[in-house]
């Protein structure tokens, strides 16, 4: 019966010597770095009124949106395309047509006007 118990006694040592490896969660993301898709804690919306705060509002948000993967590269150029428009009809002094392009570039994008 010895013989018995010392060869589980042994089986036991060597399995208790065998180290499982687990694998780790992936570090978190830094307070500074968003997980995908999310926007980050520094996100800023930016300041300013009338129709260049608009612009730069518009632009802030289409940006964020691919950083986060949101959208894709093609509707981004588009989008941003729309706005630099609306960007040079606002500096021209045109105030309600500016606003009035980003609201129409919002609702064909499908932005919340």
């Amino acid at each position: 019966m010895r013989p018995i118990l010392l060869a589980v006694a042994g089986l036991g040592l060597t399995l208790a010597g065998c180290q499982t490896q687990t694998a780790s969660a992936p570090p978190a993301p830094s307070p500074q770095q968003a997980a995908p898709g999310v926007t980050p804690n520094t996100f800023r919306m930016p300041a300013g009124a009338g129709c260049s705060g608009e612009v730069e509002r518009f632009q802030a948000v289409i940006d964020n949106d691919l950083d986060t993967g949101h959208t894709t590269k093609s509707v981004h150029d588009r989008v941003s395309g729309e706005i630099a428009r609306a960007r040079t009809t606002c500096s021209a002094g045109n105030d309600a047509a500016a606003t009035g392009q980003i609201r129409a570039t919002k609702a064909k994008f499908g932005y919340p006007g």
